[in-house]
């Protein structure tokens, strides 16, 4: 299980720089190697209320030009350069880190989103280091019926179809 820390984020996180919301534990293992790569030895999980995350996609551009999403390049670029959230939309990973045929929502925060999302939207902070470890250990052993058993429950997000539709060209 994973262990909740104590407090949120502390006013010396900086608030100031990008930072991505990663929903799937899969993406976020690949991103990360199982925790192992350099600077990225620690997995957190960060609880956030829907309101925020629904705020974060009403306020959100693309990440790249879609044709028929904007109606121009210019269009898009500018309002990319507003937005306090954007988009992508990334391979979603299997327990060997491999690409699957679907995509998963990475969403980039900046500006008053970010604090947004550190001081109004969080509402707990957990290490689910021990846990990646333990799938990791369980997929390099061959384990993976294990493995899956123990990957957090994840199911597409319940929107309106009007809510999302500029967010999946």
């Amino acid at each position: 299980p994973a262990r909740r820390l104590e407090g949120l984020f502390p006013d010396a996180w900086k608030r100031d720089r990008m930072t991505w919301i990663k929903p799937s534990f899969l993406w976020m293992m690949y991103r990360c190697g199982w925790g192992t790569k350099a600077g990225q030895e620690t997995v957190l999980a960060v609880e956030i209320t829907r309101d925020g995350f629904e705020w974060a996609l009403r306020h959100a551009c693309l990440s790249s030009y879609v044709r028929g999403v904007y109606p121009d390049r210019a269009t898009w670029q500018r309002q990319l350069k507003r937005a306090p959230t954007r988009i992508q939309w990334d391979p979603e990973r299997g327990l060997h880190l491999q690409a699957l045929p679907y995509r998963s929502l990475q969403l980039g925060l900046s500006g008053e989103a970010v604090r947004r999302y550190a001081d109004e939207w969080t509402v707990a902070i957990s290490d689910v280091t021990p846990l990646a470890r333990e799938i990791h250990a369980l997929v390099s052993s061959d384990n993976l019926d294990s493995a899956d058993r123990l990957l957090p429950k994840e199911r597409p997000y319940p929107a309106e179809d009007q809510f999302m539709a500029h967010l999946h060209p």
